[in-house]
């Protein structure tokens, strides 16, 4: 299994509401995620900076990243986009991490 990390962007004064949304995932999102071999998916929050910091493992060869066709992650992406920094097809702003250690 493999593990991968990338950081995204949240609007000023939006993370009440983004955990709200996160509290409250659709099933079919949820659901989504978990055939595609997405485990442990975790979210941090840098505070100072409105980094979202992103963790997952992936069992196959796809990660949250790879779902962006799917209608269901489309639905979620214009869900979101009021209080996350976008690109014009609704997407989050995500940067792909480099693992530069690791410690078990």
């Amino acid at each position: 299994m493999d593990k991968i990390a990338f950081k995204m962007k949240l609007k000023p004064g939006f993370k009440k509401e983004y955990k709200h949304r996160h509290d409250a995932i659709w099933p079919e999102l949820k659901e989504l995620l978990s055939k595609s071999g997405v485990r442990d998916y975790t979210i941090f929050l840098d505070e100072e900076t409105n980094t979202l910091f992103a963790i997952q493992y992936q069992a196959g060869d796809n990660s949250s990243q790879d779902l962006g066709s799917n209608p269901i992650v489309q639905k979620w992406w214009k869900y979101m986009e009021d209080i996350m920094e976008t690109n014009p097809d609704s997407s989050p702003v995500s940067i792909p991490l480099e693992k530069v250690f690791h410690m078990d």
